[in-house]
């Protein structure tokens, strides 16, 4: 793929890493360039505060190291309580046993790790497409 789509052709595109700290950045990537995560969530608050996606943007996932690894486009954005979240989502976040119960409990950590968590909280679900790979050993930050 990244021969097709090079790097500079998403200079403008934000620029961010799953998760909250390089290891879980690193294996959350891993399941996107896989193809087996094609969601994500955050909290309405955080998303708010960063980067609010919108169906049809282009974003640069980053490595843990924060090197550009791959794009990706935005294909859906709902925003629910987190307790309505369905087990649809939960297996296209392809996390874990891609299981509900997994991605509650999963979920519930880590927000309580951001210090966010409520189960009537209001969270962004995104869904979205891989569309291109980078050769992350030639890319710097």
């Amino acid at each position: 793929m990244s021969a097709a789509h090079p790097l500079e052709a998403y200079r403008e595109a934000p620029r961010w890493a799953f998760g909250d700290g390089p290891e879980l950045a690193d294996a959350l990537l891993a399941l996107v360039l896989d193809g087996r995560k094609r969601a994500t969530c955050d909290s309405l608050a955080a998303c708010q505060a960063n980067i609010m996606p919108r169906i049809g943007e282009i974003s640069i996932v980053l490595d843990g190291a924060g090197r550009p690894a791959c794009a990706i486009e935005t294909t859906s954005v709902e925003v629910k309580r987190f307790g309505e979240v369905d087990a649809a989502f939960a297996f296209d976040e392809g996390e874990g046993d891609r299981s509900l119960a997994t991605w509650r409990r999963d979920h519930q950590r880590y927000f309580e790790r951001q210090g966010t968590y409520a189960e009537d909280m209001q969270v962004v679900c995104e869904r979205f497409k891989l569309l291109d790979v980078f050769e992350r050993s030639e890319i710097r930050p």
